[in-house]
């Protein structure tokens, strides 16, 4: 497996070390040392890296400017944000602008490419469910709800006709996996172990973050269909929209 990854980092000696471990994985690493310059570098080639590792520190634009910069040139790219320990809300706002997962400083070489490979094994596994023959004007639906229709292959939500093409692959799958068992309460345990795996390490606050940012999303083009279910966790009902 052959990785081409983006390190966002300013302390050289840091993204020198990693860069010693990505050889031993035979993984191509490109470096980035401030927010600009890591705009600069992806936009350039938007569909060039597997893999964004993005400290929240840097100069010129900080990490979250970047991941939202980032994210507006494409929904899809992994990003593993670098936060300092114990900074909560750091790290939920990094979720919130799209970041797929975390790793808190001083962080692990071994425990990184961990994360690196869990990240994309699993976005290999999503992609895999969505190819689809480009040709085929097969318009099968895998999930038709009272104002939903989800086709996974495709990749496509449509919302009482309008299309929301702009969900992450995160935020896609709990869409998707919530509106397959309608009315059906989601613990957050539950949804972290079917969206992001039994081999994900995160805390239960990433569901939280990832159901926020699909809420706003989905409500730029009908009403709230993801209801809160107090003490418990969320669940998907569109039975009640427009009565």
């Amino acid at each position: 497996m052959t990785l081409k990854i983006l390190m966002v980092e300013d302390d050289t000696s840091v993204a020198e070390m990693m860069g010693m471990f990505f050889r031993k994985e035979n993984w191509e690493q490109d470096i980035a040392t401030d927010g600009e310059q890591a705009v600069e570098i992806f936009r350039q080639n938007p569909t060039k890296y597997d893999i964004i590792t993005l400290d929240l520190n840097l100069p010129k634009k900080d990490g979250i400017q970047v991941a939202k910069e980032i994210r507006q040139i494409t929904p899809t790219v992994p990003i593993i944000m670098l936060t300092a320990r114990g900074s909560e809300s750091d790290q939920v706002l990094g979720l919130e602008v799209g970041a797929d997962d975390y790793v808190s400083k001083p962080f692990s070489p071994i425990a990184l490419i961990a994360r690196i490979k869990a990240l994309h094994r699993r976005v290999m596994m999503e992609e895999s469910s969505f190819k689809t023959d480009q040709e085929s004007q097969n318009e099968d639906y895998d999930v038709v709800t009272a104002h939903i229709k989800i086709s996974k292959s495709r990749r496509e939500v449509l919302f009482d006709g309008h299309n929301v093409n702009t969900l992450t692959p995160k935020e896609f799958e709990l869409l998707y996996t919530m509106s397959q068992k309608p009315k059906q309460v989601f613990s957050r345990e539950q949804l972290l172990e079917l969206i992001w795996g039994y081999e994900y390490y995160g805390e239960e606050r990433t569901v939280d973050a990832h159901i926020k940012k699909l809420r706003q999303k989905l409500e730029k083009v009908g009403p709230q269909v993801i209801q809160t279910v107090w003490g418990v966790g969320y669940k998907f009902d569109d039975s009640q929209v427009g009565k």
